[in-house]
Parts: C-alpha cells; structure tokens; sequence
C-alpha cells in the first residue's frame, strides 16, 4: 500500500483513510472485525469523533493492543474549555490510550484562535504541553472558516468536503493546503452517497498526492473494495472520465449533501435524507426509497413550521425548506407512476 506524509504533522499515513462515522450504526462484533482487518491489511489512519456515539469505544475495543502502530484521529465540538477537557478525558478512556495522534475542532462556526475569549485554542496547545495530544487540526463545511483556519498558520491538518463533484474553490483549497504544508483529509469523498462508482471516486482523489481520504465503512464488503483499490489502484480512464463528466454535470449546484448539521428538526423531519430524495431515488435502487417507512419520513415535511432553523445551520446556504418542498413534490410524482406502491 502506499503512504503519504499529513503535511506538517510527519505523520506517515497509508493513502486510504478510515472514516469511522459508519460504524455507530453496526454491531460492536462486526465493528470490531472491520477495523482489526482494516489494520491487518494495512491502513493505519483511523478518523472519529466523540460526536459519533460508539464509534471511539468501537476503535478502543478493537485497535488498542495495537495502538503504537495506528494514528488515531478524533475531534471535539466543544464551545468552551469546560467542554473541551470533558470530550478529551471521555475520548481518551473511549479509546483506551493516553494520547490522540490528531485533535480535531468538529465543524465550528468559526476559527478558534488564540485570545478569542472561547479558551477552545489554548486549551488544544495546553492538552498538547501534556502530551495527551500530538498534532492540532480543524474540520469544517465552510469555505470561509476553512481559509481562516489555513491563513491564520494554527493548524496542522484542514478536513473539508472533497470529492470528484467539488469545485474550483474546493482545489484552491487543496493547493492552498499544500503551499502551507498543511495536511489535507477528504470527507465525503462519496458524496454522501450521491456518487455510486466508488472506483471512480479513487481514481478521482489518487491524482492528488497530498490529499488523504478517508472512506466511510459500515460493512466488510465495503472495506474490501477499497483494499483491492489500494492494491490494485483504478486508472483515470477516459470511461471514468466520461462517468465523473455525467455526473457532474447532474449533481452540481444546490443539493442537499447529507451533511446533518441541519439536525435535529424541531417538526421531526428527517431533513439530511429528506432534503436530497429525489437524488438519492435516481441514483440508488428506488425500491430502498419507496417503502411505508420512508413514505411516513417523507410525509412529515408536511409538518414543517417553516422556523428556517435548518437554513440557518446549513453550511452550503441551501433553502432548505424549499428543497424539502421540491423533493417531496417529485417524490409523490414518482409514488403516482408507481402502480405497486401504496401511498401512506
């Protein structure tokens, strides 16, 4: 497998990433055999979060006996000190290790910075004189918190959406990472979803040498198909190409991505799913989406109170509210044409 160095950190990191945001949602058995084949097969780079429920415990079960030979990242979303020292110990015991190769501020609103009167910064350098963690990054949705976060020289590491339906401004700060030695890691590199070649997601991100991906992993099939990428890297053809063009040119603009900073919603919408249906009804079997459950998820954007509360908290700028109204409009069209489908 190929390593790549994370920018000023050294960290020597194989070229694939473990997103580990999935694994809250399978079983602790199968989580663990995941991430221990995972390390086995050679990735080394795991990414949490104390937001993610389990996850951390998950990673702390299944990696700490061999925790000097994995880099460890997580993050915090902690508003004050207070908040910070508290997520920190819990990450740490989660985790079963006395050190986190990587902290990360989760998606703040805005640069933590020195004298900033949060007390957030200087208590990531003070967890860093007491060797509880190593390096100091940020992860965000916003391209302005990004660029303050790389100008203002404080952080090792920038995680920011990135994937092969990004644009310009999303490169600028790829290249921008790379002048200032920062290292950057890719979330989202499947779009959420959106994107269903995952061999042209990997072509995609392989161009760039000083980009880490980190690859949401729920199953084992899904981990296997990125260790036959690692060993077998797909080529940019000219077939990948045309595929990345298509969708490019169908996904690119205002769509939801599935962020879920949204949430939760006071009326009960399921908005990171609901918010991007008629996408996810063309690009994966339909059949998932058109079940009684679903049907009820959906019905409650009839519900909506219009508080503009999901607008507010949308790191793209999106109108929520009338992308919900959109969606749930194609989505009875598509309910209508379906004779075999009752409409809840």
């Amino acid at each position: 497998m190929s390593q790549m160095r994370l920018g000023k950190t050294e960290l020597l990191v194989n070229k694939n990433g473990f997103g580990a945001l999935p694994i809250q949602r399978a079983t602790v058995d199968n989580s663990i055999r995941i991430l221990q084949k995972a390390y086995e097969n050679g990735i080394n780079f795991f990414d949490t979060a104390r937001f993610y429920t389990d996850s951390e415990e998950k990673i702390g079960q299944a990696l700490s006996s061999v925790r000097e030979n994995i880099f460890i990242a997580t993050k915090t979303a902690a508003v004050n000190e207070v908040a910070f020292w508290r997520d920190l110990e819990i990450s740490l015991s989660n985790l079963k290790t006395d050190y986190i190769d990587l902290y990360q501020f989760h998606n703040p609103s805005f640069c933590p910075k020195p004298g900033d009167g949060t007390g957030l910064y200087e208590a990531m350098c003070k967890a860093k004189e007491q060797g509880k963690i190593r390096h100091i990054g940020i992860t965000n949705h916003r391209l302005a918190v990004a660029h303050e976060a790389i100008d203002s020289g404080l952080y090792e590491t920038l995680q920011f959406p990135f994937c092969y339906l990004s644009t310009e401004k999303e490169l600028e700060l790829v290249e921008k990472c790379k002048e200032a030695d920062i290292g950057f890691i890719a979330m989202k590199a499947l779009s959420g979803g959106l994107i269903t070649n995952a061999s042209a997601a990997y072509a995609y991100l392989d161009q760039f040498e000083t980009v880490l991906p980190i690859w949401g992993i729920q199953r084992e099939h899904e981990l296997d198909e990125f260790l036959e990428f690692s060993n077998n890297p797909p080529s940019l053809t000219e077939e990948i190409q045309q595929l990345i063009d298509h969708d490019r040119k169908e996904l690119l603009g205002e769509f939801c991505r599935g962020c879920g900073y949204c949430m939760p919603c006071p009326a009960g919408i399921e908005i990171n799913n609901c918010a991007r249906m008629s996408l996810l009804l063309r690009r994966s079997p339909s059949e998932l989406q058109l079940t009684p459950e679903v049907q009820q998820k959906m019905k409650k954007i009839d519900d909506c109170i219009h508080c503009n509360q999901c607008m507010a908290k949308c790191p793209y700028g999106l109108d929520t509210p009338n992308l919900l109204k959109k969606n749930y409009v194609d989505y009875l069209e598509v309910l209508k044409d379906r004779s075999k489908v009752s409409v809840v």
